[in-house]
């Protein structure tokens, strides 16, 4: 006899993230719709031409996307040497270090804003260090809702994200293909601009497109560190929704943000999937050295001066307070 039972183990299990996806994903992200085209039941467009036509919209957007390519920038240039002596050097301390530049990733925001506020605030760590020594009784320096105190932020939020996305895959590239570019008569900045680079290219370019995305839908940073004069889509969305109660704009700001983190993270996918392309990579422990020339030293003596102003000091003196 045939046995034409349903499965039904496997059918349930299914259903479980499907009623999960609907109820927590695809029910808001239609009421969203519905809002930003039918707010009243009869297809509106008015707040999306409201989006379009109001220079306050179309600036939010701007400084949305151009304080993330900064904070980006800033990021990748700042955390690719710290990448480069993770993945090249061995030293003491080497595994707490790195385990110590993820704990700014994991903290609230809240907790990040006080903690800059305490370092580099008016009254903050860093003033009373210098006006004790130039002997000023005012902040040589107020960085409070300043665009510079987020950059400083986001750089702190995302330096690890750099350091392990790009440090992990350098560290096991093969380092006979930058040596044998050498026997063959290429400087040290040509065997980085041919051979190393092309390779962590594809890397480089998926930490960099995660940190924009973590940049352009930053929230809390935005709104406590910049103050009522800056706001992303983040900050507007709410803004619309909870003080002015403009639901219609605020769902519309939504559906712009939404359609960008779904390219952005379309893109991501594509670059994180170059990742993968077999390559001739070789054990981290392979291609570590350890720290003797001064070039090695000087490289572990500035990551440890970066490290500690920005990364680290904030969250002393948020400590000491």
């Amino acid at each position: 006899m045939s046995n034409n039972r349903t499965p039904w183990g496997p059918l349930l299990l299914a259903l479980l993230p499907l009623t999960f996806l609907i109820i927590f994903f695809f029910y808001p992200l239609l009421s969203i719709f519905g809002l930003s085209f039918a707010p009243e039941g009869r297809l509106e467009l008015g707040a999306l031409a409201k989006l379009v036509s109001t220079d306050y919209y179309l600036r939010t957007l701007w400084f949305t996307v151009w304080q993330a390519a900064v904070s980006t920038v800033l990021t990748v240039g700042l955390a690719l040497p710290g990448a480069y002596l993770f993945a090249r050097y061995d030293f003491p301390g080497k595994t707490l270090l790195r385990a110590l530049t993820t704990v700014p990733f994991v903290l609230p925001t809240v907790v990040v804003a006080t903690a800059f506020t305490a370092w580099l605030g008016p009254r903050g760590w860093l003033n009373q260090i210098l006006m004790s020594l130039l002997g000023r009784e005012q902040p040589l320096f107020d960085l409070e809702h300043s665009i510079w105190l987020i950059l400083l932020a986001h750089i702190f939020y995302n330096y690890t994200v750099v350091l392990r996305l790009v440090g992990g895959f350098w560290a096991n590239l093969n380092p006979r293909l930058e040596e044998a570019a050498q026997m063959l008569g290429a400087g040290p900045g040509r065997v980085l601009r041919e051979v190393t680079l092309p390779l962590l290219t594809p890397a480089i370019a998926a930490a960099a497109l995660l940190v924009f995305i973590f940049d352009f839908t930053s929230f809390g940073v935005i709104l406590i560190l910049g103050g009522p004069r800056y706001a992303t889509l983040e900050v507007e969305i709410y803004r619309q929704t909870v003080n002015l109660f403009n639901l219609p704009v605020a769902a519309a700001l939504s559906l712009v943000q939404i359609i960008f983190t779904f390219g952005l993270m379309w893109l991501y996918t594509r670059l994180q999937a170059q990742t993968t392309v077999p390559l001739d990579l070789r054990s981290s422990r392979q291609v570590q050295r350890r720290v003797t020339s001064w070039p090695a030293r000087l490289l572990l003596g500035g990551n440890l001066l970066l490290l500690t102003g920005l990364l680290f000091m904030p969250i002393l003196a948020l400590a000491a307070r």
